[in-house]
């Protein structure tokens, strides 16, 4: 794209005009953030367990001391060599905001269906401090549509993302929310999937503020086409989609 050069004066004046369209993002984004606060709630009435490292827990127990819980859905299936490079991308922006969400009343947890030795194998090198759980043997990462059974995939289409879609692969990523009352009792208050988690990538927000933008132009036109797992950008032949 070539830019068009102009005076300081002509520039505050496109700048200004940009901001206008800037503020209506924002009120925008704080009325959407309104809505889904508003949402209904579902009771979770099935019971969930899953293995971490301090034993077996409950989906309840993941919450802490806490009475608000995030699950980061977190593509890593069994048997896999790496963790999903999208997630392992979003999981670097959350390391920073642990310590912030714990001050609102926040948990955060990622759960995958690969074993727990797996998963602490995976998060030790890249040495990242959040809970994370395994779902190995539990029906939940099917319940919330992000994991799907060969006789899922066999039928052609499966539901993600709130459609029936074409997944490609046993694993895909989102968010669900949850939240504990008093009595113990967990509801489930949203999920988002594929894109719906983007606005947590902090790389991306930065990158929208340069002339470059994200300079997707490859084959994927997403983050495929130069995200890497933090510890192979010095040697990155062997990086893949999803799995090794």
């Amino acid at each position: 794209m070539q830019h068009q050069i102009v005076s300081q004066g002509e520039w505050l004046t496109a700048r200004k005009a940009h901001l206008a369209r800037e503020k209506e993002l924002t009120r925008l984004r704080d009325a959407i953030a309104a809505e889904r606060r508003a949402l209904p709630w579902v009771k979770v009435e099935k019971t969930y367990e899953f293995d971490t490292p301090e034993g077996r827990k409950s989906l309840a127990d993941l919450f802490g001391s806490k009475s608000q819980l995030i699950v980061n859905h977190f593509m890593l299936g069994p048997g896999w060599k790496d963790g999903c490079i999208g997630c392992s991308f979003g999981a670097d922006h959350v390391e920073g905001a642990l310590m912030h969400l714990a001050q609102r009343d926040v948990a955060y947890v990622a759960v995958s269906r690969a074993p727990l030795a797996e998963i602490e194998a995976y998060r030790k090198r890249m040495g990242w401090r959040f809970a994370w759980a395994s779902s190995f043997d539990s029906d939940f990462n099917y319940d919330f549509h992000v994991s799907f059974r060969p006789e899922d995939l066999a039928r052609g289409k499966v539901e993600y993302n709130y459609e029936m879609i074409e997944p490609g692969i046993d694993e895909l990523p989102g968010r669900s929310v949850f939240i504990k009352d008093e009595r113990g009792d967990v509801f489930h208050t949203y999920s988002s999937f594929g894109r719906g988690g983007e606005e947590i990538l902090g790389t991306y927000m930065l990158l929208d503020m340069t002339p470059k933008g994200r300079d997707e132009n490859g084959p994927h036109h997403n983050l495929m086409d130069w995200v890497k797992r933090h510890d192979e950008y010095q040697s990155d032949s062997k990086a893949s989609c999803c799995h090794g």
